[in-house]
């Protein structure tokens, strides 16, 4: 039982990915989302179709939420490495939560506002805003999850989890940097639905997901391959006459 619920948790990660860019595409997010140079009537028309926005938008809700199994298992995994002292775990656990929060809740805002899409144009405009701002700007707690997980497997020696992991999560952290910017600009790469900003984030996000899916994947069938191993000989050991 073990063994599948660790699969099926590391099967979240790219279930995240398939599961939320299928609501996005629905909802008319992708494949080019509203950006903050989108005029009143844009915005507005965008919430209008409220029933397909809703509907996309549950969809990936549901997907986002499929992150928590992820995290739970890389907290495992980093549990077996950090031991005694898993103050690295602790640290991925808690931003890994709040990075499935501050992902959540954008979603959660928008259906909101497709919820009513006859409110007061200006207000509708505003909820947009503050949808978008909350979804692509609060990054520390995705940098600093990043930093946990990639400082504890390059400081693992028994090799659990290959370093090349622990360098990519590194990179996916540096990659979140420019998100910021998109407070300062309403149109170009670094708005929020440009280049630099939304397009990098989603597929640096969308990398770290799948890698460390497949690579806990991996990292589960060996775990209980080796305790079957173990098992087999232990067994064979206790078998009467083969000591002799």
């Amino acid at each position: 039982m073990s063994r599948r619920i660790q699969l099926i948790c590391a099967w979240c990660g790219p279930g995240t990915v398939l599961i939320t860019l299928c609501g996005w595409l629905i909802a008319g997010i992708l494949p080019i989302p509203l950006g903050s140079s989108s005029t009143t009537e844009e915005v507005v028309g965008f919430y209008a179709n409220d029933t397909r926005v809703l509907f996309g938008l549950v969809i990936a809700q549901v997907g986002i939420c499929l992150v928590f199994p992820l995290i739970a298992l890389i907290g495992y995994h980093l549990l077996r490495i950090e031991g005694r002292h898993p103050i690295l775990t602790f640290v991925q656990l808690v931003t890994g939560a709040a990075t499935g929060v501050l992902l959540l809740l954008p979603m959660l805002l928008m259906a909101v506002i497709a919820f009513r899409p006859d409110r007061n144009p200006e207000l509708t405009v505003t909820l947009n805003d503050m949808a978008w701002l909350f979804f692509i700007t609060p990054i520390a707690p995705f940098i600093i999850q990043n930093i946990a997980i990639g400082t504890a497997i390059l400081r693992d020696r028994s090799g659990l989890l290959p370093r090349w992991v622990g360098y990519t999560n590194f990179w996916v952290a540096a990659l979140f940097l420019p998100d910021p910017l998109a407070f300062f600009f309403h149109g170009g790469p670094f708005s929020w639905r440009g280049i630099f900003v939304f397009w990098l984030a989603l597929t640096a996000y969308s990398v770290f997901l799948v890698v460390m899916g497949l690579v806990l994947r991996s990292a589960a069938l060996k775990l209980h391959g080796d305790e079957d191993d173990d098992g087999q000989e232990a067994g064979l050991r206790a078998e009467p006459g083969l000591s002799a």
